[in-house]
């Protein structure tokens, strides 16, 4: 068997090892999605006319908000979905059973391809659910056609991918499960201070660059403009950026502490 097909073999059984995990113990992932939910009703039934007149819409139609709220929604659980797997990572490496895998004849990398394709599939299944709630709550995009849905699907897809990468390297350098959660908060918080909640031109303008070129909004901007038509401009280009530039340091990251051995 090739160097390349133990890979593929060994990474399989660690994603099925992380999927199994992930469904017995599913109290962390439920608790990091009952936040964009509770977000999305919060300033939907709460703030929704308030909010929706202050884009433009009509105090008493709610829908102009939830059109533009869902995308940053949808982000901001992809973000908070990644917590969990820096909290996952630290326990297997105090825990002892990455020391474990370390004795046995496997491929090396398997062990953290398995943690990152496994929370890809976890982060875009809570983007799928949070999705069906806003649905139900009111959100159409009947203007996007089946490319813009492939593409917003892909943008969330490489999102998910940059920022799991970069929360297998806060899980692999955390001393616990404690401290890899609150390192990796930052992924809770910037979804706050971006263009989830209001337009960038709301803000001050002391903190619209801020706002405007932290990694959130490029992509929230980039779902919003494929899902429901507005201006993408710039933010296009400069998500992929962000993506591609965070997927590398992470990946950089979490090889080069992963591979560090054990003192």
């Amino acid at each position: 068997m090739s160097s390349l097909s133990l890979a593929v073999r060994d990474s399989s059984t660690m994603l099925r090892r992380n999927l199994l995990h992930a469904r017995r113990y599913p109290s962390m992932t439920l608790n990091l999605l009952l936040t964009p939910i509770m977000l999305l009703l919060l300033f939907v039934y709460i703030f929704g006319d308030v909010m929706s007149a202050g884009i433009g819409g009509g105090g008493a139609d709610r829908s102009a908000y939830i059109a533009f709220l869902v995308p940053g929604l949808l982000m901001m659980t992809v973000g908070s979905t990644t917590v969990g797997t820096a909290v996952s990572v630290s326990m297997d490496m105090t825990e002892g059973i990455i020391a474990r895998f370390r004795t046995m004849a496997i491929h090396r990398g398997s062990v953290l391809i398995g943690h990152v394709v496994g929370s890809v599939l976890q982060a875009l299944m809570s983007v799928l659910f949070v999705g069906v709630v806003a649905v139900a709550i009111g959100f159409r995009s009947t203007d996007a056609s089946a490319l813009e849905w492939i593409a917003a699907f892909g943008m969330l897809t490489l999102f998910a991918l940059s920022l799991t990468w970069i929360a297998v390297g806060m899980g692999l350098v955390s001393p616990n499960a404690e401290a890899a959660g609150n390192n990796a908060m930052p992924l809770v918080f910037l979804p706050l201070v971006s263009s989830t909640f209001v337009p960038i031109d709301a803000m001050p303008g002391w903190f619209r660059p801020i706002a405007e070129y932290q990694p959130f909004t490029p992509a929230i901007e980039t779902v919003r403009g494929l899902l429901l038509g507005s201006e993408i401009g710039h933010n296009g280009w400069l998500a992929v950026v962000w993506c591609l530039a965070l997927s590398a340091v992470g990946c950089l990251w979490s090889r080069s502490v992963f591979g560090r051995d054990p003192k």
